[in-house]
């Protein structure tokens, strides 16, 4: 009979000294709570008996403690384990050296070999020397797994982290992408990643380059999302959205891609679907964007909005930002409207699918003085198609579309605050019809889900809008002759899209 386990060893309580005296902001390393550790160590699948494995920006050694745990209690077989972990931060250095004892001893009572080194190090400086083959560089060492939770802070153009990275012919902004793009570079054939980082190199310009390295060697298994942007660091209060992600280094991607998600919360359920690799990644986008469909029915409303054959220059429109930045015209703003101010709207005057306003009660200003210095900034009346640029992450849609009418709010003239999108033609208002069944197809659900599959972030910009696909003139048109009211619902909305999109009932 084994021998009976030690007490469990949270490193986050070892560490709780020191880690009010650290520079948390400055390093950008969060403390991998318990409960996310063991979940990340449960994705790895079969390893070898004996296998390498990497923790870089290892913290506190929570989550080697983690996946040493599973192993060792789970009775898969292992034989041996080799640890390397990197930590910078040298007030942590005790705690973790603590925490790989505990990892010795766990892995003795189950009969299991147990090495490790710590390097006190900066992670990207020494991998990138050994990679670019520097004359005095040590040759790279090789791993067969890695679980990691990097630091998270943005690169200097001119630092020498930026440099080091550069020397491998890697480009990134962010600790975070660097760690992961160096640690691919060390796994061997078939190795397997675990990571947990933040959503944002799955879209947009800034990590475009570290998709193309990270998609050209890794195959991405299995990705999970969290349903609050607080639940994955809740002791540290970051609100950041966060996602975990397994991957294995081989050129041959799988057909399948497991997307799981859950609240973050300990001991909460994970649900799971299985959807098509294309679905994550769009053969032949060359920006490779990564789409985290959350179910089977969100690849479904994905592949039929990239298959809708118009485009807003097609239908004759353009999407720009609200121009009316309040804090540089703050002296021309107006609680209330008075002689000589026009409208002045912010996402607060959405009120279902039209606009209220005055809104006497709320917080922002009504009007703003329509003058030689503030009329470059105001757009001429007219119909228009307004978004909201940013939704909270709870809110029940990510794209929040209304009508302002020139019938019910008269002006000259209206200011359109910088946090909204206005669908605009040539910088005038729009045909009715056109309008209305643009606001019906961007309320729907299709379009929320694809957003949520496509953006980490709950902000939504015109760049985001124009590259979106629309239905033809005539379909969008049709579907506003249905449109008797824009007080509808969410399943009315639903249901013309999906008679006018699918063809079925």
């Amino acid at each position: 009979m084994p021998p009976k386990s030690s007490p469990l060893i949270d490193s986050r309580v070892i560490y709780r000294d020191v880690a009010r005296k650290r520079e948390q902001k400055k390093l950008g390393q969060f403390l991998t709570p318990e409960p996310i550790a063991d979940f990340m160590a449960s994705m790895f699948e079969q390893l070898p008996k004996t296998f390498r494995l990497l923790d870089a920006g290892a913290g506190a050694g929570a989550l080697t403690l983690a996946l040493v745990r599973r192993l060792c209690e789970d009775g898969e077989g292992t034989k041996a384990i080799d640890a390397t972990l990197y930590e910078i931060d040298t007030s942590i250095l005790d705690a973790l050296t603590t925490v790989m004892r505990e990892c010795e001893n766990r892995c003795a009572r189950a009969g299991v070999q147990f090495t490790f080194r710590i390097h006190s190090t900066d992670f990207i400086e020494e991998m990138s020397s050994c990679l670019a083959g520097d004359l005095f560089g040590k040759t790279p060492p090789a791993f067969d797994a890695a679980i990691v939770n990097p630091p998270y802070c943005k690169i200097s153009s001119d630092s020498s982290t930026r440099r080091a990275l550069r020397s491998v012919g890697l480009e990134t902004t962010n600790l975070y992408s660097g760690f992961i793009a160096l640690i691919q570079r060390l796994l061997v054939q078939n190795g397997q990643l675990v990571a947990i980082t933040p959503r944002s190199f799955c879209n947009g310009p800034y990590f475009q380059s570290f998709r193309e390295d990270l998609l050209s060697s890794l195959d991405l298994r299995r990705i999970h999302t969290f349903d609050s942007r607080k639940a994955a660091f809740r002791a540290d209060s970051v609100l950041q959205e966060n996602i975990i992600f397994r991957a294995v280094k081989t050129s041959r991607p799988s057909d399948r891609v497991l997307i799981s998600r859950s609240t973050g919360e300990p001991g909460s359920s994970v649900s799971e679907c299985r959807v098509p690799y294309r679905a994550v990644v769009r053969p032949g986008d060359p920006q490779k964007f990564i789409h985290i469909p959350v179910s089977n029915g969100d690849t479904t409303g994905k592949e039929t909005l990239e298959g809708l054959s118009s485009n807003l220059t097609e239908l004759g429109l353009t999407v720009s930002t609200g121009p009316v930045v309040d804090f540089r015209l703050r002296h021309a703003l107006r609680k209330e409207p008075e002689r000589g101010t026009v409208p002045l709207l912010y996402p607060s005057h959405f009120n279902g699918g039209i606009i209220k306003w005055p809104k006497l009660e709320g917080r922002k200003p009504n009007a703003i003085v329509d003058d030689a210095v503030t009329r470059q900034w105001l757009i001429p009346s007219g119909l228009y198609l307004l978004t909201k640029r940013f939704t909270s992450k709870e809110e029940r849609r990510r794209v929040v579309a209304c009508i302002l009418d020139p019938e019910q709010i008269s002006a000259r003239r209206v200011g359109l605050e910088n946090h909204l999108n206005y669908f605009h033609s040539k910088g005038k208002g729009m045909d009715r019809k056109l309008a209305i069944g643009l606001y019906a197809f961007l309320n729907s659900t299709m379009v929320d889900r694809y957003f949520r599959s496509f953006s980490g972030h709950t902000q939504v910009n015109a760049t985001d809008l124009r590259q979106l696909r629309y239905p033809d003139r005539a379909t969008l048109e049709a579907m506003a002759d249905e449109i008797k009211t824009l007080d509808i619902s969410q399943g009315e909305i639903d249901h013309l899209i999906t008679r006018h999109l699918h063809g079925s009932e």
